[in-house]
């Protein structure tokens, strides 16, 4: 079951989400809207136009101080000296042994501030690890959560709609600076979980609303977190809970890209010694042969030629708007792992057939 609604937090939106006629659920402690005229509109408007979501829910937590490098390279995996200032980057939260805590992005507002945004379901966590580990690293470190609302603004036309209200030029992708949007002053950051050009923009939680309204009057759709799912399983995008937890490790799950382990980050050992064996698992993309849609927790059978090998799950599945088929993520066994690979997987009693494909599963030439 889930939470009563009087338990549930709520963003700065939560009236506009109602006006708009958003179907509002638990998600994470909030009340979220899952989708407002449906997912598969609200997908395709983000994928051909430009959609606005709510994403006030995320966390955010700020570092800063003469030690603040030092203090968030000891808690995070990738190499954070490479973050120029006004520069984004891609990051893991693990522990000693390697699992993941949880998946970031970190912000350089300047030489010695950093801001780190968490998943919501995450935050009280992360921001509880992050306080006790690293204290060697002397940092001021902040839960900042309740100083922001943030809107993700994506789309071919996304950034120019944004342009269009902005006092200045939007920074480049994975870049971030201050502005001044529609009269909202907010920092606009060149992210964003789509795979589609955009932005995300954090303002003060009052502001939240006139800065929705702009984005509607302007012609920005608004999108829940239906649409969201979809849109980040085509780009092959994880999600925290699903496709990463404390029982996979980075490799396993396709990060190691994101990991620098010569920095000495909390389960470094751990993630090379993965590296250098080579995972027994490995997190792939998947698209299904014929009808049906895989979902977490369906089994991935054995090969019928080799039923001693690891089976496999899937992590996440959906409907793909765009690709016409059902789409998802499965842990297989490594030498499953290549694309082409055709898999088994039980869904609901049925054995349909899927295919492991390469990244991203949606390409604008499809």
């Amino acid at each position: 079951m889930g939470q009563p609604a009087t338990d549930l937090r709520r963003t700065p939106l939560h009236a506009a989400h109602i006006a708009a006629g958003a179907r509002l659920v638990p998600f994470a402690g909030w009340e979220m809207p899952l989708q407002y005229d449906g997912i598969r509109e609200e997908h395709e408007a983000v994928r051909r136009d430009v959609g606005v979501f709510d994403v006030s829910h995320m966390g955010q937590i700020s570092i800063s101080g003469r030690r603040a490098q030092e203090r968030l390279q000891r808690l995070v995996t990738s190499d954070v000296r490479r973050i120029p200032e006004g520069g984004a980057q891609y990051s893991l939260l693990c522990n000693e042994r390697g699992g993941v805590l949880d998946d970031l992005f970190l912000y350089r507002l300047g030489e010695d501030r950093y801001l780190v945004v968490t998943n919501a379901a995450n935050h009280a966590e992360d921001l509880v690890w992050m306080r006790s580990h690293g204290e060697e690293f002397e940092a001021d470190l902040r839960d900042c959560q309740a100083d922001f609302a943030m809107l993700a603004v994506q789309g071919p036309r996304a950034r120019a709609l944004v342009e269009g209200l902005s006092d200045g030029r939007l920074p480049p992708r994975m870049h971030c600076c201050q502005r001044t949007v529609a009269g909202v002053p907010l920092l606009v950051c060149g992210t964003g979980y789509t795979g589609e050009d955009g932005v995300e923009l954090l303002c003060e939680p009052e502001q939240a609303e006139a800065l929705w309204s702009a984005l509607l009057a302007a012609g920005a759709r608004p999108v829940g977190l239906g649409a969201r799912d979809t849109l980040r399983m085509e780009a092959c995008f994880h999600l925290y809970g699903n496709d990463l937890d404390p029982e996979h490790d980075p490799i396993s799950a396709g990060l190691g890209w994101a990991c620098a382990e010569s920095t000495g980050f909390i389960g470094a050992e751990a993630v090379a010694a993965v590296r250098a064996r080579g995972p027994e698992l490995k997190l792939v993309p998947f698209a299904l042969r014929g009808s049906g849609i895989a979902r977490p927790g369906n089994p991935v059978l054995a090969p019928v030629d080799d039923p001693a090998a690891p089976a496999g799950v899937v992590t996440s599945g959906t409907f793909s708007p765009m690709l016409q088929r059902g789409i998802g993520f499965a842990y297989v066994a490594a030498a499953r792992a290549v694309p082409g690979t055709v898999l088994q997987i039980d869904v609901r009693g049925t054995i349909r057939d899927a295919v492991v494909e390469e990244k991203p599963l949606y390409r604008k030439d499809h």
